[in-house]
């Protein structure tokens, strides 16, 4: 049987950790009787778009996202509606197209899987004309994405450090949300549009999504209280966000929202003012990915014990 090529985008500035040694690791434990293999490093914002996408011109089997999910955006935009598929080892600050994957949050664990990994159809979604993978939307989250990205360091703790003081003074808006089945008016918190089942690091905002039901599972958080923070917060991370009384789940292949006005948004933790109205949609099956054979595109909550439990013994 003939090998197959497979081409690893690095972005050595994603995340927190160094990337000097991944592409010995890869070298180490990449199925060389499967593949043959070339390493690349990206040197300016959209690099790892060009690169991609002249691997699916080329005919590369695979091109693995050596990164975040902004990495992984990057790389997926080059390759959608190619015969090229995307790997990933997950080395940002939350990594949730990986984790809703299942793949591996360790880089030989993630070689690992690619290893063992079938092509398969995924869909994405476009948020006014702009692609994403994981999740896009407005409100809170798309405020603290803002200052997230402007932050001098990264990792969960940073951000939770900006989603507290946002917090303070936030506001919530008054959003008209359009979907092929109805057509309200919400004061939300935030609305977030789901083809993955979290933005990063176990936080679960659409605990419903599947990346292969040609859907989006949109939340819309109704706003609530100080008080009721540490149980929101509670809920988000042990996959159960969608039974607290102030969420509001809707299933669709698009929709639209409205808004007084432009401003913030994001797309894959990507932050971005954009227009008063916001034009959302899925795109069926346009990404190929390597994934475990038979996985059917839902993820497979990790328990909040075993969040914390690895937490404490710095295994995330």
């Amino acid at each position: 049987m003939a090998k197959k090529s497979i081409l690893f985008i690095i972005n050595p500035k994603s995340g927190v950790q160094s990337k000097r040694r991944l592409p010995e690791l890869i070298d180490k434990h990449i199925d060389r009787s499967r593949y043959d293999y070339a390493v690349e490093f990206t040197s300016y914002a959209g690099h790892a778009s060009e690169i991609a996408s002249k691997a699916a011109a080329d005919g590369v089997y695979a091109a693995v996202a050596v990164g975040g999910d902004g990495t992984v955006n990057e790389v997926a935009c080059g390759i959608v509606h190619t015969g090229t598929s995307l790997g990933v080892i997950p080395c940002g600050s939350g990594n949730g197209f990986a984790r809703h994957l299942g793949i591996p949050v360790d880089a030989k664990g993630a070689i690992d899987f690619i290893n063992r990994a079938e092509p398969m159809a995924v869909d994405y979604g476009k948020i006014n004309g702009k692609s994403f993978f994981c999740s896009c939307g407005v409100g809170f989250d798309a405020l603290v994405s803002s200052d997230f990205a402007r932050a001098g360091s990264r990792g969960p703790v940073t951000y939770v450090q900006k989603a507290l003081a946002d917090w303070v003074d936030y506001m919530p808006e008054l959003y008209e949300v359009q979907t092929a089945y109805s057509n309200r008016e919400y004061k939300a918190f935030l609305i977030a549009c789901g083809n993955a089942s979290q933005y990063g690091n176990n936080a679960y905002i659409a605990p419903y999504a599947s990346m292969r039901d040609g859907m989006l599972s949109v939340s819309v958080l109704l706003p609530f209280t100080t008080l009721e923070v540490p149980h929101v917060a509670a809920q988000l991370f042990s996959n159960t966000l969608s039974e607290n009384s102030h969420m509001v789940t809707l299933n669709t292949p698009r929709l639209t929202i409205r808004r007084a006005s432009a401003g913030p948004a994001h797309y894959d933790g990507e932050p971005v003012i954009m227009d008063k109205e916001l034009n959302i949609e899925a795109v069926p099956g346009g990404l190929m990915v390597l994934s475990c054979p038979g996985w059917d595109g839902t993820c497979e909550p990790v328990p909040l014990y075993r969040q914390l439990l690895d937490a404490v013994m710095g295994n995330v």
